[in-house]
């Protein structure tokens, strides 16, 4: 839809995979200009071909390269493409694009189904749509990132890593309870992020004379994954589950990347937080300039959110901006210390930025 004049080649199919593979030079010669290859991973030499036709004819835009595999297709681009290509990671939908589709605006809903495009352009029910995503991820990405002999603590490591959502990375402690060493958990949390699975928000610190938190917090990428992993199905389960508020803070902190990364720009993103916790839960660096954003999911707003706020204000006065809270009520605020939005609103901060 976005590139309506350029043709769209899939290197999936078996029959157009073996003319890539086998003939290179001619394949290219019938799709030379303005074309999408999708699930370019697949045929990794043609990048090589695509190298020379790009320095020759020096047109922009004369290649759209697409892949379900991120790792792969990375390291394919480094070796054939360097400098020659822009990157562009696509995440789940956001928030508004699903509401556009499916009109569906409940915040409870939101974060139980998630919000990949497959389930709900399929409508495919999430348990059936989860478990088989889970089981192939197992089987396809796993085993061709890590040579994992024991996929039962391999799935006991990933529940456990829902769990701990919005708790700082404890790797000795996730390796006593899987039963592995610290030094497996931290390549097993690479291969999550790598494969986009999970998300590891950095802390932000300086030398403020103070002593900070310097490990990261651990988030899903998709809620609705986490919260079937944590077996989590229906509405009345997540009102009175006590990960509530982790999930809602987990879908605000990657709807932030996700508006971030949709604009092509750096997700500078950090979170707060000191040894005598006082704490923001989200600090976005636009420029020189610091906005800490604070994460409630009540509906109630009260005066003690902006507890967090207050404090790293003071304490980076000269760089910090008007704090935000986040929350899931309908009330809006906009004055002179503080804004109070509702989640739906949260595109805005990072659209006004630009």
């Amino acid at each position: 839809m976005a590139f309506q004049n350029y043709r769209y080649v899939s290197l999936e199919e078996p029959d157009i995979r073996q003319y890539a593979t086998q003939d290179p030079r001619g394949f290219l010669s019938d799709y030379n200009k303005y074309v999408i290859f999708d699930e370019i991973q697949r045929v990794p030499q043609l990048l090589s071909y695509i190298q020379t036709i790009v320095d020759k004819d020096q047109l922009k835009g004369q290649f759209i390269l697409t892949g379900s595999h991120h790792l792969e297709l990375r390291q394919a681009l480094s070796q054939s493409l360097a400098g020659r290509s822009a990157l562009l990671t696509l995440l789940p939908l956001t928030i508004q694009e699903l509401t556009s589709i499916t009109q569906e605006s409940d915040l409870d809903s939101v974060i139980l189904n998630g919000l990949m495009p497959g389930m709900h352009h399929q409508e495919i029910p999430k348990k059936d749509f989860f478990r088989a995503y889970f089981q192939t991820y197992i089987e396809r990405d796993v085993r061709q990132l890590i040579q994992l002999k024991d996929f039962t603590k391999f799935e006991k490591f990933i529940r456990l890593c829902a769990g701990r959502i919005g708790q700082l990375l404890n790797h000795a402690s996730l390796a006593n309870e899987v039963g592995v060493s610290a030094v497996t958990i931290n390549g097993w949390l690479s291969v999550l992020e790598a494969s986009f699975i999970i998300y590891r928000l950095p802390p932000y610190f300086e030398n403020f004379g103070k002593r900070l938190i310097k490990s990261s917090k651990l988030y899903f990428i998709d809620t609705g994954l986490a919260a079937w992993l944590l077996g989590i199905d229906e509405s009345y389960q997540l009102k009175r589950d006590p990960l509530r508020g982790a999930l809602f803070e987990n879908l605000i902190i990657i709807e932030s990347l996700k508006h971030l990364q949709n604009q092509g720009k750096d997700a500078r993103l950090f979170f707060f937080r000191d040894s005598i916790g006082n704490e923001v839960d989200l600090i976005f660096q636009y420029s020189r300039q610091l906005l800490p954003i604070e994460i409630k999911s009540s509906k109630t707003w009260h005066s003690s959110f902006l507890k967090g706020i207050k404090y790293f204000t003071k304490l980076t006065a000269d760089r910090s901006l008007k704090g935000i809270v986040i929350y899931s009520g309908s009330e809006r605020r906009n004055n002179s210390n503080y804004q109070l939005l509702n989640y739906f609103d949260l595109q805005q901060i990072f659209y006004q930025t630009r």
